[in-house]
C-alpha cells in the first residue's frame, strides 16, 4: 500500500533554520488499486508482541531535521533514508509502532522480494561494521529473517553514527513482494526492539543530533496534492498545526501507549470505553483498530454492511430480553453474561480473544464466539438505557446491531453518497473531544463513478488487563498533528493544518 519516494536536494532548505527538509513527489491516489484494510489488523495481531508541546518544545526556529513523506491513498506514508558511506537510499515506513530497522540485504538470494527493492551492500560502505548475530522478525502477514550489521545512517540530511540494523536475508512473505517500501525504521521504545539493539531515534538524541527530545508527525490527506507529509526530529514546525496541543502522559513504554476516554458516534456515547481505553499512536497503521462492540456500533450508523454472525442471532433472540431485566435489576453487568450460561467466567470483555473458556457445542463451534457476543450485547443494551431509549427500541437495536459485525477481512465498503447523512466520530483524550468526519475516517479509491468508498474502521479485540485497546494510525494522525515528545513521556495532539 506504498509508493517508493524521490529524495530532491535541491529541495532541501527549510522555511527556518536548522530545519532540513526532503520533499517527495506523490503518485495518482488509484494507481495502485484499492487498500485491503484486512492486512493491518492481521499486522497488528502479531507484530505489536501479543496485542500487539510545552513552552521549552523547539519549534523550527530552532535545532531540527524533517524528512518529508509520502502519501499513498491517504493509507501510508514513508519517506527516504541513506544507510552507509556513501549513502545507499532506502524507502522505509517510519513506524512509531516498532522500535527495528531494517532493510534488505544484498546476500538476500532465495526471497523473491529483495530482487524487486534496493538491497544493502555491505562492501560499498566504508563505513560498515560486521556483526552477524542472527534476528527475526514476525508479522501479521508475513515474517523477515537476517542478521545485524552496523553502518552510519543518514536520516533527514543528519548522519546517526555506528548504527545496528537488520538485513533482511529473507523475506518469503508475498506481502513483502509487492509492498511499495524497501524497510521500516521503528520509532517504538527500546523495550520491543529485538536483540537489545539501540534504536535510531535513541541514537538521534544520544549524539546530540536534534536539539530536543521530540519528533512530531504532519500527514497531508490530500493525496496527490503536494507533500505526503513530513516528520520533524528534534522541534515542532508551527506551520503543521492550527491549535494549541493537548497533551496526554505515556501510560506504558514500549509503543506510544496512553489512555484515553469515552468514543462518541454523533456526539453519543458508545459506552465501552467511558471508565477508561488504552490507546496507541501508530504511524505505521493506516486505519483505526478498535473494540468489535464499538466498530459495530459504527458500522450500523455509516451503513457498512457486516457480516452474518449466527451467535448473535442466537444470542438476540433468546438472551436479550433476560439481559435487559438483569440490567433493569440493577445486576453488576460484568456477572450477566455467567448467570444466563453463556460465559464461564467472572465477566470480562474480549473473552474470545484466542481464549478457550467453554466446551465447543455439537455442531463444533466455539462458544467463546456466544459468550463475547453476550457481553457486547450487555453493552450495548446498557448504553442504551442510559440515553432513555424504550424497552422496545433497545430490544430491536441489539437485533439491529447483529447484522453489522465488522467482517474479520477488514475491509468494509459504504455508498460514496451518503457522506453528507454519517456522523462524526469523537475520540476522549485529555478531556478533549477529537473529532474526526466522514471525508476523514472514510477512504475514497478511483475517480468518478468508479468511486469506492471504504470505511477507515477495523475491528480487534484485546482482553484486559491490555485493552480494550484503540490503535490510532495514519486517519487519526493524518486529522491531528501528532507529537511525540521522548523526554517528558507525552503524546500531543493538535489539528493539523
Amino acid at each position: 500500500m506504498l509508493l517508493s519516494c524521490v529524495l530532491l536536494h535541491a529541495l532541501l532548505a527549510g522555511p527556518a533554520e536548522g530545519l532540513v527538509r526532503v520533499p517527495l513527489t506523490k503518485r495518482p491516489v488509484d494507481e495502485d488499486g484499492p487498500v485491503v484494510a484486512g492486512e493491518d489488523a492481521q499486522r497488528l495481531l502479531a507484530w505489536r508482541h501479543g496485542l500487539v508541546y510545552n513552552a521549552d518544545v523547539p519549534t523550527t526556529g530552532e535545532k531540527g531535521h524533517a524528512v518529508a513523506l509520502k502519501n499513498h491513498l491517504n493509507a501510508q506514508y514513508y519517506g527516504e533514508v541513506g544507510v552507509g558511506t556513501p549513502p545507499q537510499n532506502f524507502t522505509v515506513i517510519f513506524d512509531t509502532g516498532s522500535a527495528d530497522f531494517w532493510v534488505p540485504s544484498s546476500k538476500c538470494f532465495l526471497s523473491i522480494g529483495c530482487y524487486l527493492h534496493a538491497s544493502y551492500k555491505a562492501s560499498k560502505s566504508a563505513t560498515y561494521k560486521k556483526n552477524g548475530k542472527r534476528v527475526a522478525l514476525r508479522y501479521g502477514t508475513g515474517a523477515i529473517s537476517g542478521y545485524l550489521s552496523q553502518d552510519n545512517v543518514q536520516v533527514g540530511g543528519v548522519v546517526v553514527k555506528n548504527q545496528d540494523f537488520i538485513e533482511a536475508t529473507r523475506e518469503p512473505s508475498i506481502t513483502f513482494m509487492f509492498r511499495k517500501f524497501d524497510g521500516i525504521l521503528g520509532l517504538g521504545f527500546k523495550e520491543i526492539a529485538r536483540g537489545g539493539v539501540e534504536p535510531v531515534w535513541y541514537n538521534m538524541v544520544n549524539q546530540h543530533l536534534v536539539g530536543s527530545p521530540v519528533f512530531s508527525f504532519w500527514f497531508n490527506r490530500h493525496a496527490g496534492e503536494g507533500h505526503g507529509g513530513e516528520i520533524v526530529f528534534g522541534g515542532i514546525d508551527p506551520k503543521h498545526h492550527k491549535e494549541e496541543h493537548k497533551y496526554v502522559p505515556v501510560t506504558k513504554k514500549g509503543y506510544w501507549q496512553f489512555d484515553m476516554g469515552d468514543v462518541l458516534i454523533g456526539g453519543k456515547s458508545t459506552g465501552l470505553c467511558t471508565s477508561r481505553c488504552a490507546a496507541i499512536a501508530d504511524s505505521g497503521t493506516s486505519l483505526l483498530v478498535g473494540p468489535t462492540a464499538i466498530i459495530t456500533q459504527i458500522n450500523e450508523k455509516i451503513g457498512a454492511p457486516g457480516i452474518f454472525s449466527q451467535e448473535c442471532k442466537e444470542v438476540a433472540s433468546q438472551y436479550r430480553q433476560r439481559i435487559l431485566d438483569l440490567l433493569l435489576n440493577e445486576i453488576d453487568p460484568t456477572k450477566i453474561c455467567p448467570s444466563v450460561g453463556l460465559c464461564t467466567h467472572s465477566g470480562t470483555q474480549g473473552v474470545s480473544f484466542g481464549i478457550r473458556t467453554v466446551v465447543d457445542d455439537e455442531t463444533g463451534r466455539s462458544n467463546d464466539a456466544v459468550c463475547h457476543v453476550c457481553e457486547m450485547a450487555v453493552m450495548w443494551a446498557k448504553n442504551q438505557l442510559a440515553q432513555d431509549q424504550t424497552r422496545d427500541l433497545i430490544l430491536k437495536y441489539i437485533n439491529t446491531l447483529c447484522g453489522y459485525i465488522p467482517s474479520p477481512m477488514g475491509e468494509s465498503s459504504v455508498d460514496c453518497k451518503r457522506l453528507a447523512s454519517m456522523p462524526d466520530v469523537a475520540f476522549s483524550i485529555g478531556g478533549k473531544k477529537f473529532a474526526l468526519t466522514p471525508e476523514q475516517y472514510i477512504l475514497k479509491i478511483g475517480e468518478g463513478d468508479a468511486t469506492k468508498c471504504i470505511s477507515g474502521f477495523v475491528a480487534m479485540d484485546i482482553p484486559p488487563p491490555r485493552g480494550p485497546i484503540w490503535i490510532l494510525g495514519d486517519i487519526f494522525m493524518g486529522a491531528y498533528h501528532t507529537v511525540f515528545d521522548y523526554g517528558k513521556m507525552k503524546v500531543g495532539f493538535a489539528k493539523a493544518a
